[in-house]
């Protein structure tokens, strides 16, 4: 193509004109950018457009600057230095504290993590972006309701509450305050249980077994809120249709609770599960086998190993067996680092939890139900037998 000695000239001046608009646009969106970096770090606002509290958006989601999101551990015992290490390691995830009314557990924390150790939970109010509880049952209502009041996200140990009430109030106040809850049933983050989930299609009968050595730690409740509990969700979220009755039964041996328990519990749909927790038992097992028409599943949730045993389709060649036998193992791997991942992950995006708070309070309910059949069961065990 050919120019003229004017077309030429425009066309050079068109190119110096862009030159100075982009020039001009570059600095806007400089300025621009510095305004909005002051905005995060003064007012609060967040990626979303929101008005935020610290690195928080008002949406559940981190703010614009993609601050690391603070992360606290409410009680440092057993499990909940796990907690804390996990977050500690987590990428883009800082542990700001933990707060333990010990002053060994505390001291412990210091040494392990180098961050604040804090006798009230109470003081961190406001502070940090999530939670993890980690304390005995009987105090998890009060901490968790504390942060969600302050608009902090909060993952909860299992069982959510001491009661049904309770546990719904945190979830209106979660929902209220747009806060993610997540309630800590490991389990569901097994290896087995997610390999397990595509062939779960219709059971008709579930057997569990959840067994371990005595401990004094979690005694503080019964077996069934201790150990069953986590059979109780599993087998709540594969059948997904109401319980219908619970026949159970339970008796203490060495604590002040009910040690050993069974319970029958028959669902709406015909489903049958029996389910068996023991801590007073010499090995440590946690098993499940589902039975389906035309299809068995084993579970060992332990030793990370799936087998399904299917009717083989068609006829039988000679000598061939009618059924299809599956093994799979997989890897030990880290379900609590898992689960903390998931939790980070729901308060980025705003994603519902694979345990939220309606799940926990399901199986609260249900642990509660076995509860009271278990009471009546020993108080008719106790009843004078009457003469004929």
């Amino acid at each position: 193509m050919s120019y003229s000695p004017d077309e030429e000239g425009h066309e050079k001046e068109a190119h110096k004109g862009g030159d100075r608009e982009d020039q001009k646009l570059a600095q806007q969106a400089v300025a621009v950018a510095a305004l909005w970096r002051f905005l995060v770090r003064k007012v609060g606002v967040g990626r979303c457009g929101f008005q935020c509290r610290g690195s928080s958006c008002a949406s559940g989601h981190n703010s614009a600057a993609m601050e690391k999101i603070r992360a606290a551990v409410i009680g440092v015992g057993y499990l909940g230095r796990f907690h804390a290490q996990k977050y500690a390691q987590s990428r883009g995830c800082e542990l700001v504290a933990v707060v333990d009314v010990r002053a060994t557990a505390r001291e412990a924390a210091v040494r392990e993590f180098q961050c604040r150790a804090l006798a009230d939970h109470r003081e961190l109010l406001g502070a940090v972006d999530v939670v993890s509880i980690v304390t005995p049952t009987p105090t998890h209502f009060a901490i968790a309701r504390d942060f969600l009041a302050e608009r902090t996200h909060v993952l909860v140990e299992k069982p959510v509450t001491d009661s049904a009430s309770e546990a719904r109030e945190l979830i209106a106040l979660a929902r209220a305050n747009s806060r993610v809850l997540q309630v800590g049933h490991l389990e569901r983050f097994n290896a087995a249980i997610r390999a397990a989930e595509p062939y779960l299609k219709a059971p008709r009968f579930i057997e569990c077994h959840r067994l371990a050595p005595y401990r004094e730690r979690g005694t503080e409740v019964n077996v069934v809120l201790d150990l069953m509990i986590h059979d109780i969700d599993i087998v709540q979220t594969i059948v997904g249709v109401p319980v219908a009755a619970i026949d159970a039964i339970g008796t203490a041996v060495f604590s002040e609770e009910i040690d050993i328990a069974n319970a029958r519990i028959r669902f709406e749909n015909g489903c049958v599960a029996n389910a068996t927790a023991s801590r007073v038992s010499m090995k440590t097992e946690r098993k499940l086998r589902v039975f389906e028409d035309e299809a068995y599943l084993s579970i060992d949730l332990q030793q990370k190993i799936l087998t399904v045993i299917k009717k083989r389709p068609g006829p039988l060649e000679p000598g061939q067996l009618p059924v299809i036998i599956d093994e799979r193992s997989f890897e030990q791997g880290d379900a609590l680092k898992e689960e903390i991942d998931s939790f980070l992950e729901c308060v980025r995006t705003g994603r519902e939890p694979v345990v939220n708070g309606a799940a926990g309070l399901r199986a609260l309910e249900t642990a509660t139900r076995i509860g009271v059949q278990m009471g009546l069961a020993a108080r008719q065990a106790k009843a004078p037998a009457h003469s004929a």
